[in-house]
C-alpha cells in the first residue's frame, strides 16, 4: 500500500511539483487549499505525512499556526502521523519544530536527495 501524504496550501504550481516529486516516490498525493479542507482530508484516515506550505496560498493562513493545531495534544487531528513544514527559510522550519513538526524541506531542495531521504523516513514511520 502507497503511503499517502497530504500536502496543504500550496499554489497549483508548487503543488505539482510537490505532487510530482512525491509520485516519483510512490507516494499518494492529497490536496487540501485551506485548514478546514486539510481537516476533513485528515477525517478520513490514512495521512502518513502532511506537508503545509507556511503561508497557505488560499487565504495567506499562517502554516506554522496550522501544524500546532493538528499536533498538539488532544486535538482530534493528531496521531502518530508526521507534519513537516514547506518552507526555504531555517527560522520557520524551528518554529514548526516548536510546534511538532519533523524538520521539513524548501520548494527549492525538492531535487536535493537529503529531501527525498526525510520523506522517505517520515512516511516509513
Amino acid at each position: 500500500m502507497k503511503p499517502i501524504v497530504l500536502d496543504v496550501g500550496q499554489c497549483d504550481y508548487d503543488h505539482g511539483r510537490i505532487r510530482s516529486f512525491l509520485e516519483g516516490m510512490g507516494c499518494e498525493v492529497k490536496r487540501a487549499h485551506t485548514a478546514a479542507e486539510a481537516r476533513k482530508a485528515l477525517e478520513q484516515g490514512g495521512v502518513s505525512l502532511v506537508l503545509v506550505n507556511r503561508i497557505l496560498d488560499s487565504d495567506g493562513a499562517d502554516g506554522v499556526a496550522l501544524i500546532g493545531d493538528l499536533t498538539k495534544e488532544g486535538s482530534q487531528e493528531a496521531s502518530p502521523r508526521k507534519v513537516m513544514l514547506v518552507s526555504n527559510y531555517p527560522e520557520y522550519q524551528e518554529k514548526a519544530i516548536a510546534q511538532g513538526a519533523v524538520y521539513g524541506f524548501g520548494k527549492s531542495e525538492l531535487d536535493q536527495p537529503e529531501t527525498a531521504e526525510k520523506v522517505s523516513k517520515a512516511v516509513a514511520t
